[in-house]
C-alpha cells in the first residue's frame, strides 16, 4: 500500500509524442563533420611518392645539362674574377680579408712580380756562356741571389700586412693567408686573378 507505482519512476515518463527508445541528443551539441573529403594515405604511399628514381630516364640527356651547368658555373666564375665579384668568386678568394689581401698586395711593388721574366733572360742567357763557364756560373749566381731578395721582399711584404689585418680585423688571421698573399706576390700584375682593383702601385687599402 505504501509502494509507488512502476509508472511513477522517473525512467518511465516519456513525453507525449515522442517513440521510445529514441535518444534526443542535448539542445547544445553541433554535429562534428568527420574526415577531409578524401582518404588519408598511407605511410607507404607517401613514403613511395616522395621517392625519386636515382638513375634519370635519358642519361645522355642529363650528362649533357651538367656538362652545360658547369661550363656556366666556370664562366660565371671567370667573369668574378675579371670584375672582383664577391658572389661567385671561388671559396679561397671570398672574404672582405682576401680582398683586403689583394688590394694590398697589388699596390705594392714587389721583387717577386719580376722574378719570372729576369729568370727568363738569365736562363736565355745561359745559352751563350756555354763556351765560358765561369761567365756562366756568375750568372747563375745571379739568380739564385735576385731569387733570395724576392724572399726577403715577400718577408717584408708579409710582416707589413699582418699588422695591417691585426689592426683592422682583429688578431685572429686566418691560416693559409701568408701564402696567398706570398702567391700573389710572385705573379705578374696583369696575370693576377681575381684581376687587380687598382690601377696604379701606391693605393693602398684603408
Amino acid at each position: 500500500m505504501f509502494s509507488r507505482s512502476k509508472s511513477d519512476s522517473p525512467a518511465s515518463t516519456t513525453p507525449p509524442g515522442e517513440p521510445l527508445g529514441q535518444v534526443t541528443a542535448p539542445s547544445g551539441a553541433t554535429e562534428t563533420s568527420s574526415g577531409k573529403g578524401r582518404p588519408t594515405p598511407k605511410r607507404k604511399q607517401s613514403q613511395a611518392a616522395n621517392k625519386r628514381p636515382l638513375v634519370p630516364a635519358d642519361r645522355k640527356a642529363a650528362a649533357k645539362a651538367q656538362r652545360a651547368q658547369r661550363r656556366a658555373d666556370r664562366e660565371r666564375s671567370y667573369q668574378a674574377m675579371q670584375t672582383g665579384d664577391e658572389r661567385y668568386l671561388p671559396l679561397k678568394d671570398k672574404g672582405p680579408q682576401r680582398r683586403y689581401v689583394r688590394d694590398f698586395v697589388d699596390a705594392r711593388w714587389n721583387l717577386g712580380e719580376f722574378f719570372l721574366p729576369i729568370a727568363f733572360v738569365f736562363l736565355f742567357a745561359t745559352f751563350f756562356t756555354q763556351s765560358r763557364p765561369e761567365i756562366g756560373l756568375l750568372v747563375l749566381v745571379g739568380l739564385y741571389g735576385f731569387l733570395f731578395l724576392t724572399l726577403i721582399d715577400a718577408a717584408l711584404l708579409w710582416r707589413s700586412l699582418k699588422k695591417r689585418l691585426i689592426a683592422k680585423f682583429g688578431p685572429e688571421v686566418p691560416r693559409g693567408t701568408m701564402m696567398y698573399a706570398i702567391t700573389r706576390a710572385y705573379q705578374m700584375r696583369r696575370s693576377r686573378l681575381p684581376r687587380a682593383m687598382s690601377k696604379k702601385h701606391g693605393e693602398y687599402p684603408v
